[in-house]
C-alpha cells in the first residue's frame, strides 16, 4: 500500500505542477495590464511603474514564473527579513546565503490587485459557503438518486422505471447554467408567491435588527440546480448496478430462504451495488466545486465561483489563479482518496 500511495502522491504532484504552469502562463500572456486596471486609464507613468514593481510585474515573465513557483512551494528560498517572514509566515530551516534562507511555509497565493489583501484570506471567506453548497447538493443527489435508482431497478420495464430513466436523461442533458436560469425564473420569479424563494441571494443575509443571519431558503434553488446532473447519473449507476446484483446467485438464495424483499434489496443487493456509485459520488463532489462557478453567479450566491467571476471581470488575476489552483488541488486529493477507498472497499482491485 505504501508504494501505491507514493505513486499516487507523485502523480498528484505532477498534475498540480502542470496546472501551475498552465494557469500562470495563461494569465500572463493576456493583453491586459493589471496596473492600468487598478489605477485607471488616466494614471501617470510613475504610478503604473510603482504598481508593477509592487506586484513584481516589472520583471520578465520567466523570472516571474520562478518567483511564483517559489511562493507556492511549501519549501522555498526567501529573504531573511522581518517583513518577508511576516508576509510568508515561514519557519527558518537553514541559511543558503548571507541574506537568504531555506524556509518551510504554507503556499503563498500572493495579494489581490484590487484590495491588496492576501488571496488566501479572501478565498477562505467564501470557500465555506461553496463547500456547504456542494455538500448540500451532493446529499440531495445521493438521497434522491439512490432511491430512484433502486425503485427503477426493482420495477424494471414498468412506468416507474421509464419515468426515472426519462428524468435521468433530462438531468444529464441539461447544462447547469441553462437549468439554473430556468429554475430561477420558474421557482424564484413566476411561482415566488407560492415557493417564497428568491431568484438570487446568499447563505448569509443582513437583517437591520439581527445583523448577519443565515438564510437557508437561498440554498434551495442553487442546491437543486447543482445537484441535478450528479443525481441523474447516480440514478443510472444505481439502477444498472442493482440489476446486475439482483441477478446473482446469492440473491436467489436469499429469496429461497424466505427473506423479505426489503431485506434483500437494502441489506444485500444495495450494499454490493454501491462500489461504482461511491466512486461517482466522490468524483462528482470535486466537479460540483467547479460547477458552482456558474450556479453561484446565476443565483448571486456569495461563494468561490462568484468571487472568481467577479475577480476575472476586474482582471484581478491572483484571485482567479488562486481559486483555480484550489479547485485543482481538491480534484487531486479526492482522486487519491477515491482510489484508496475503492481498494479498501473491494480488495480484488489490484494496487497498480
Amino acid at each position: 500500500m505504501i508504494p501505491y500511495l507514493l505513486r499516487k502522491l507523485l502523480y498528484g504532484l505532477a498534475v498540480m505542477l502542470g496546472v501551475v504552469v498552465v494557469v500562470f502562463f495563461l494569465f500572463n500572456i493576456l493583453p491586459v495590464d493589471p496596473a492600468r486596471m487598478t489605477q485607471g486609464q488616466r494614471a501617470d507613468v510613475q504610478s503604473l511603474q510603482a504598481v508593477r514593481k509592487e506586484f513584481g510585474l516589472d520583471k520578465p515573465v520567466p523570472v516571474q514564473f520562478v518567483y511564483y513557483v517559489n511562493d507556492l512551494s511549501p519549501i522555498g528560498i526567501h529573504l531573511n527579513t522581518a517583513e518577508e517572514q511576516q508576509r510568508y509566515g515561514y519557519i527558518n530551516l537553514f541559511p543558503v546565503s548571507e541574506h537568504k534562507v531555506l524556509a518551510l511555509k504554507w503556499p503563498y497565493l500572493r495579494r489581490s490587485y484590487q484590495t491588496r489583501k492576501d488571496v488566501a484570506s479572501l478565498l477562505l471567506e467564501v470557500i465555506p459557503n461553496t463547500l456547504i453548497l456542494a455538500a448540500a447538493a451532493m446529499i440531495f443527489a445521493i438521497i434522491i438518486g439512490v432511491f430512484l435508482g433502486v425503485m427503477s431497478a426493482v420495477n424494471k420495464d414498468t412506468w416507474i422505471d421509464k419515468l426515472a430513466l426519462s428524468f435521468s436523461t433530462l438531468g444529464i442533458s441539461a447544462p447547469s447554467f441553462f437549468a439554473g436560469i430556468i429554475i430561477a425564473w420558474i421557482f424564484g420569479f413566476v411561482l415566488s408567491n407560492y415557493t417564497h424563494l428568491n431568484m438570487s441571494g446568499s447563505l448569509y443575509s443582513y437583517d437591520p435588527f439581527k445583523g448577519e443571519v443565515i438564510t437557508l431558503k437561498n440554498l434551495v434553488l442553487p442546491v437543486i440546480t447543482l445537484g441535478l446532473r450528479p443525481l441523474a447519473i447516480i440514478v443510472q449507476l444505481t439502477r444498472n448496478a442493482m440489476l446486475d446484483v439482483l441477478g446473482q446467485d446469492y440473491i436467489r438464495t436469499a429469496k429461497a430462504k424466505g427473506l423479505s424483499n426489503r431485506a434483500i434489496i437494502y441489506r444485500h443487493a444495495l450494499k454490493n451495488a454501491m462500489n461504482p456509485v461511491i466512486t461517482a459520488i466522490a468524483n462528482w463532489f470535486a466537479s460540483l466545486l467547479a460547477g458552482s462557478f456558474f450556479v453561484e453567479y446565476i443565483f448571486g450566491y456569495n461563494g468561490l465561483g462568484k468571487a472568481t467571476v467577479d475577480a476575472l471581470e476586474m482582471s484581478d488575476f491572483p484571485v482567479v489563479m488562486g481559486s483555480i489552483l484550489f479547485i485543482a488541488f481538491i480534484f487531486v486529493v479526492i482522486s487519491i482518496l477515491v482510489d484508496i477507498v475503492y481498494v479498501w472497499i473491494d480488495p480484488r482491485v489490484k494496487l497498480s
